[in-house]
């Protein structure tokens, strides 16, 4: 398995369109969203300012952005190649193949993360503790595996032709209602409702409750590990159900 996520990880670092897209992109909305923002002024319901509020939510954004798009297309793409055909006449099991991609993944997605914090540190003067830096760091980095198991799930879900309007309508729809783009304050009552059980609303609200030194709520825990349960055990399912239609 080790082999294999070498392997993952050097395609995916030579795809240059994917870094840019991936590590470079999220950076740049931030930079357009929270550019001319006020640095004092606080969001209303959300106790941060714009540009410590955006920080996390492009981070996470970038996160996604890297384990979610490069994990979907490039495995419908090796299933219609026959590279999946021939992994699996090795001794490698269907839980070995997810955590690869799923592990390859979200080491691409550290870069990702690491530059927005740099741009909004530099560029916008957000300030915290180390203490903050490391643990949110951490926290979306983590996080960032759930989605990627969810690239691995659309990648045995979707052929080749189908796999990218998929990717996108989800990619974009968890970013919009998760409220990676904007606060979820600003969305109607009945969309608030149900933005609370995506896990991109559960993913930012992890570094959104770092950043104001408090413990996350738990039922935002619950949404990711329920959620990471379902789309890795989702994306092993798939993965035995193809072998077997092979």
């Amino acid at each position: 398995m080790k082999s294999l996520i070498k392997l993952e990880l050097t395609r995916a670092l030579r795809n240059r369109k994917f870094l840019f897209f991936s590590v470079i992109y999220p950076s740049v909305l931030f930079l357009i969203i929270a550019g001319n923002s006020d640095s004092a002024t606080k969001l209303p319901g959300t106790g941060l300012t714009l540009p410590t509020y955006m920080m996390v939510s492009m981070a996470s954004f970038g996160a996604l952005t890297a384990v979610l798009m490069g994990n979907s297309e490039r495995i419908a793409k090796e299933r219609e190649s026959g590279w999946v055909r021939q992994l699996r006449l090795t001794t490698l099991p269907g839980r070995g193949f997810v955590l690869a991609k799923t592990a390859s993944a979200a080491v691409v997605s550290l870069p990702s993360i690491v530059i927005v914090f740099a741009v909004a540190a530099t560029v916008k003067d957000v300030r915290l503790d180390a203490w903050q830096w490391l643990a949110l760091t951490g926290a979306i980095w983590a996080g960032s595996l759930v989605f990627a198991a969810l690239g691995v799930a659309i990648g045995y879900l979707a052929s080749g032709d189908a796999v990218r309007p998929i990717t996108m309508i989800t990619y974009f729809g968890l970013s919009m209602l998760g409220g990676l783009w904007m606060p979820t304050t600003t969305f109607p009552t009945w969309l608030q409702d149900i933005a609370k059980w995506l896990p991109t609303h559960a993913y930012a609200a992890l570094g959104q409750a770092i950043e104001q030194s408090r413990a996350p709520h738990v039922q935002d825990l619950v949404v990711l590990v329920v959620s990471f349960a379902l789309f890795a055990g989702g994306a092993a399912w798939l993965y035995r159900k193809d072998t077997l239609k092979a």
